[in-house]
């Protein structure tokens, strides 16, 4: 038998499946209103990683979901990805993961349960590299395959990192290479080079545990990770929500270094588009090029950290340790016209 391809199954490819941030705004809006909870530091009504409620105790219960469609087509691997992807969440809100609930849902009629059971033992394994348990979940019978993870974490409430506490003069930090989308969309099209495919995988199951250890670090004024919105989308999230704007140099801004050979291609994912549609009026003028990278869905993507100035040393010393792109790309400045200046 040929081998099974996930992606041949699935219309859209891990966090690029992501509903576009303009259509989410009309989803989430409501005219009812929920009843307010002391407890609930951080829920629906912000656009933060996660839900956070006070434990009474200086900690804070971190909760957070992601699931989404396969991006690879090798099960052991979708599921290593998926779930470093729904991790990833309560690390980027500066908290330790401590227990995960496997979200399933599988074509019976189409694929085999046995190609399910390596989706769960590729999450098992990342779940193990996070030091928790997988402990349980929900399965159903679905049209196309999906998997993700339901997460806890905690966090002592005065570590606790947000999407919406930037300040002017802030530098901006990415752990992991842009591009992930353009190699994705290649894989769709069966140009993907095996030495690139090994460039995307390591980056989309390597855990953004970093996160745990800059929460330690009072200068991080801000963090968030950057998935199926792009870099521009996630960053446009923090400087709405911190009032502020950015300016970021793209020649520092760390790129897989053959995502260019793909763009000449025609590797182009759909949600780039989307992502561009909803907030590509808030951006400042560049390139067509640069708009295919900085709008690309990441899946797993880096942790975006907005540190202030005295933090930076510290901050790159740490990221270099972990041997993670350490170079500032932009500053955060007060609000301007356009709320993402690209030189």
């Amino acid at each position: 038998m040929e081998p099974i391809k996930l992606t041949q199954y699935s219309h859209g490819a891990g966090c690029g499946c992501k509903i576009s941030p303009a259509i989410l705004d009309k989803i989430l809006h409501s005219p009812i209103k929920t009843p307010i909870d002391p407890q609930l530091l951080v829920g629906n009504a912000e656009r933060d990683d996660a839900a956070v409620w006070d434990l009474n105790d200086g900690q804070a219960l971190i909760s957070t979901t992601d699931f989404f469609m396969p991006i690879v087509d090798d099960p052991y691997d979708f599921g290593r990805i998926a779930s470093a992807n729904a991790i990833s969440d309560v690390y980027a809100m500066g908290g330790k993961p401590i227990l995960a609930i496997a979200i399933l849902g599988w074509p019976i009629d189409k694929l085999p349960p046995e190609t399910a059971q390596k989706v769960l033992e590729g999450s098992r394994a990342i779940c193990a590299e996070a030091g928790i348990s997988l402990a349980g979940g929900h399965s159903i019978d679905c049209p196309e395959p999906v998997f993700g993870l339901a997460v806890n974490g905690l966090v002592a409430i005065n570590q606790l990192k947000r999407n919406s506490t930037a300040t002017p003069g802030c530098r901006l930090f990415l752990t992991k290479a842009l591009g992930v989308g353009i190699l994705s969309t290649a894989q769709k099209k069966g140009l993907l080079q095996p030495e690139d495919a090994a460039i995307a995988l390591k980056s989309m199951t390597t855990l953004n545990s970093v996160g745990e250890k800059l929460s330690q670090i009072q200068g991080v004024k801000a963090m968030t990770d950057v998935t199926g919105f792009g870099l521009l989308g996630h960053l446009a999230e923090m400087c709405e929500g911190s009032q502020v704007s950015a300016t970021i140099e793209f020649g520092k801004i760390p790129t897989i270094a053959t995502i260019r050979h793909y763009l000449d291609q025609k590797c182009i994912p759909g949600g780039t588009r989307r992502n561009w549609a909803s907030y590509g009026h808030k951006i400042g003028p560049l390139t067509e090029e640069q708009r295919y990278i900085l709008a690309d869905p990441q899946t797993s993507g880096g942790l975006l950290i907005a540190a202030a100035p005295e933090a930076v040393e510290e901050i790159t010393v740490l990221l270099k340790a972990q041997g993670l792109p350490a170079t500032p790309f932009g500053t955060l400045i007060p609000s301007t016209e356009n709320l993402i200046q690209i030189i």
